[in-house]
């Protein structure tokens, strides 16, 4: 008779609760967790520790669902950081199961061991604990997966050393649902709704946090009874509110001053599920006054370190909501819609144009993951996002690598849905590896490549802030289509603006993953 192992009892919570998807790079230490894979669960083999976590953080964001990542040891989980930091500032419920070497070698200090694992990631998970023996490891994970999905969502982490998974356990699996979100003290929605009836002319600033929330129709809701203005937040990662609305006013820039005179006009913003605020540069004006703020979050950091404002903590649909039941309709007129520009004329092939373009052929339910940041104000004048829901998907953190894997990991998540990345050429090689997945996996995703032969982002800051003649910001000399095809994925190079809407129209078609290598002009100034 075969003895239950920890394996088998953690393989009978995994499936409880839903996380039979796994991504990972195997290594040696993770032989025995890996050893006879169930028909049930799906393993998306990542080339690269960084690439398998942002393909599970764009899955997981995509399904709403916590998600199982596999790491090999120390360096497996030190290649992963700059996605696992990414992870963290997107507030994604991945749960990280990271090998150890055996228990009888640990305090040897042996090859491929980690020394105190726990400690490696932080302060870039919400929790971590390599279990005291093996028969602890279901529970932990078990406490794992809660902690994970726990408003504020986030990554954790749980070490297992390789020789736990054949230890034999008779303990029961106890998986317990899942941990609803909180709603708001009555007594501050009331005191948030006297303000904004004494209010002339409020505003909404909303985050990534109330489309992962599922809370736009709901802030939508709110808007349009208030007749108030809405604004993004500074850098955020996820598209809250659907940007052809008319009470859509734009985005604010990560600088104080600049959010101070963007929001001057209103007596009254109300925050939602974003920071108050992410700031990227100073420009020597941080004691620029804001209009006086109310912060609705679920995050008690976010609420603490406001130097400003009225804080109120709940999920964003539960504190929207209580809102609703309390907000009557406004008659205050409502702002005019935000004006768009025209059109670019095409005659060069500047990000702009590729944006417009890439606007009048993207279906109405595609899903847009963005990693090109010195064209980030092309994409918010001329690709709006309307399709919310995870329409957009982007990298809170700034760190590179995210755009091409999580475009892999949001089209595993959402096959109902055409899944488009845009990348910038020099962003594109943190997480090139992922091609390889696309195309083993079969995916119909389409990257597009701003190829500006540079890390602009880089030179056009560098110049705001004083650098001068700044080395190693000159790229050029990669053949992305041929590198597409290297990997098993089609490749097309644009060059000119009249080829441009044919190109795209063909990948967008194309059932196989498809590369887009557009050459377009050099980036002349940095908007957010």
């Amino acid at each position: 008779m075969i003895k239950r192992t920890v394996l088998h009892a953690t393989r009978e919570l995994l499936r409880e609760l839903g996380l039979t998807t796994v991504f990972g790079n195997p290594g040696t230490t993770e032989v025995p967790f890996l050893t006879d894979w169930p028909d049930d669960f799906d393993y998306v083999l990542g080339l690269q520790e960084s690439t398998v976590v942002a393909m599970a953080d764009a899955y997981a964001q995509a399904t709403r669902q916590a998600v199982l990542v596999n790491l090999h040891s120390a360096g497996g989980v030190g290649h992963s950081l700059g996605s696992l930091f990414t992870a963290y500032r997107n507030r994604t419920p991945l749960i990280i199961v990271a090998g150890q070497q055996v228990r009888s070698l640990l305090p040897h200090e042996p090859f491929l061991g980690a020394m105190d694992a726990p400690e490696f990631p932080k302060p870039y998970v919400k929790w971590s604990i390599e279990p005291a023996s093996a028969e602890d490891v279901p529970a932990a994970l078990a406490r794992a997966y809660h902690i994970a999905t726990q408003a504020p969502s986030g990554p954790v982490f749980v070490s297992v050393p390789a020789d736990d998974w054949t230890a034999p356990t008779d303990r029961p699996v106890i998986s317990r649902p899942r941990i609803r979100g909180f709603a708001p003290d009555p007594e501050a929605i009331d005191e948030l709704n006297t303000a904004l009836e004494a209010a002339r002319r409020p505003a909404i600033v909303v985050g990534g946090a109330v489309d992962q929330d599922s809370a736009v129709p709901e802030t939508v809701a709110l808007a349009e009874r208030l007749n108030a203005g809405v604004w993004v937040a500074p850098m955020s990662y996820r598209c809250s509110f659907p940007e052809n609305h008319p009470l859509f006013q734009g985005f604010l820039e990560p600088e104080r001053g600049a959010v101070a005179d963007t929001l001057a006009k209103h007596d009254l913003v109300l925050v939602l599920g974003a920071p108050a605020f992410t700031y990227h540069v100073d420009r020597g004006r941080g004691d620029a006054p804001l209009p006086p703020l109310f912060i609705l979050s679920d995050d008690e950091q976010i609420l603490a370190r406001a130097f400003e404002g009225t804080g109120i903590r709940a999920t964003p649909k539960l504190g929207v909501r209580a809102l609703l039941n309390v907000v009557d309709r406004s008659t205050r007129p409502a702002p005019a819609p935000r004006p768009r520009p025209a059109k670019p004329s095409g005659e060069t092939l500047t990000g702009e144009f590729l944006y417009s373009t890439l606007a009048d052929l993207l279906p109405d339910n595609a899903l847009v993951v963005e990693e090109a940041p010195s064209h980030r104000g092309s994409l918010h004048e001329h690709l709006p996002i309307t399709s919310t829901g995870s329409g957009f998907l982007t990298m809170a953190s700034g760190t590179l690598g995210y755009g091409i894997p999580g475009a892999v990991g949001a089209a595993l998540a959402r096959p109902d849905r055409k899944v488009v990345a845009v990348v910038g050429d020099g962003s594109s090689m943190y997480g090139i590896q992922g091609l390889w997945t696309a195309a083993r996996e079969q995916l119909p995703v389409t990257f597009v490549i701003f190829d500006n032969s540079e890390y602009a982002a880089v030179r056009l800051l560098g110049d705001t802030i004083g650098g001068v003649k700044l080395p190693g910001t000159e790229l050029g000399g990669i053949d992305f289509a041929a590198l597409a095809g290297s990997m098993g994925c089609q490749g097309v190079t644009i060059t000119e603006p009249s080829d441009l809407a044919a190109g795209l129209a063909a990948a967008l078609a194309d059932p196989r993953p498809t590369l887009v290598h557009v050459r377009v002009a050099p980036t002349q100034a940095l908007a957010y």
